[in-house]
């Protein structure tokens, strides 16, 4: 993983809430939040909240004297989501999944979406999140599955494969969509302490947009890919960003368009 890849400031925080968030996240943050629900937690902390869309459904479950501390290694991203209404106080944090600042047996529950991917050593960030959790708590999280599951990022990739054929922007298959294999989760959970059975379930949906241009603009502009692009040369980003839209339209059409999604949500106990 490049250094880059973990880096979401600039303007990366409002179009990640803006394009991407109802394009491939808000499915799966209703997903974690009606798994959540049945085990009806009082104390919930989530690690890598983005702009807090999980953060938001969560909040809609929290009973009144329930709690939820959203934490992120990007502060950018953090004051992005303490601008956006929730339906129950959040205490937004800074902090690192690999050295969580709270003590031991806290949490009813840890949540993570689609963040796990970003962590550098992921087997301490679980034992973070088993140190944590309180005896029979539960750590939830999805990562996507491989990209050829994912219609618009693969259609993306390869658009811009095509564009910088000598040193092509990686950051998709590389990082958000490149921790899919069962085997080794299992593996590295089992190293972070979850000893028993590990749960995956297969979730896929469909990701709609009303033109090509908002999936570009989404995984272009919204996500570290940006700094990739930008490394290429800072003026060639809307060269992508319409390159990628060129592709995504050849491939759905001029729109409204829709496209596959298909993530992974692993349940792990205390």
């Amino acid at each position: 993983m490049s250094d880059a890849d973990k880096v979401f400031s600039g303007s990366i925080p409002g179009l990640y809430e803006t394009y991407l968030v109802p394009l491939i996240f808000e499915t799966y943050a209703d997903d974690i939040k009606n798994r959540l629900a049945s085990r009806r937690p009082t104390r919930v902390l989530e690690t890598a909240a983005g702009t807090g869309v999980v953060t938001r459904a969560l909040a809609g479950i929290m009973g009144k004297n329930g709690s939820i501390i959203a934490t992120d290694l990007n502060q950018a991203m953090l004051d992005t989501a303490a601008t956006l209404q929730t339906d129950h106080q959040v205490e937004w944090k800074q902090a690192d999944a690999m050295a969580l600042p709270y003590e031991d047996a806290t949490f009813d529950a840890v949540v993570c979406q689609f963040g796990v991917m970003f962590f550098p050593d992921k087997v301490r960030a679980y034992a973070e999140a088993h140190r944590v959790l309180k005896p029979g708590g539960v750590f939830i999280f999805n990562v996507w599955d491989r990209i050829s599951e994912n219609d618009f990022a693969d259609t993306i990739t390869t658009a811009l494969e095509a564009m910088f054929p000598a040193d092509p922007p990686k950051f998709l298959a590389r990082t958000p969509y490149g921790y899919y294999d069962q085997d080794i989760i299992r593996h590295e959970l089992n190293g972070g302490g979850f000893g028993k059975p590990v749960q995956i379930t297969t979730v896929t949906a469909r990701s709609h947009a009303p033109s090509g241009q908002e999936p570009a603009i989404a995984y272009c502009q919204g996500t570290p890919l940006r700094n990739e692009i930008e490394l290429r040369g800072a003026a060639r980003l809307g060269e992508a960003t319409d390159a990628a839209a060129a592709a995504i339209e050849k491939r759905f059409g001029p729109g409204p368009i829709d496209g596959k999604i298909q993530g992974l949500v692993v349940t792990a106990e205390k």
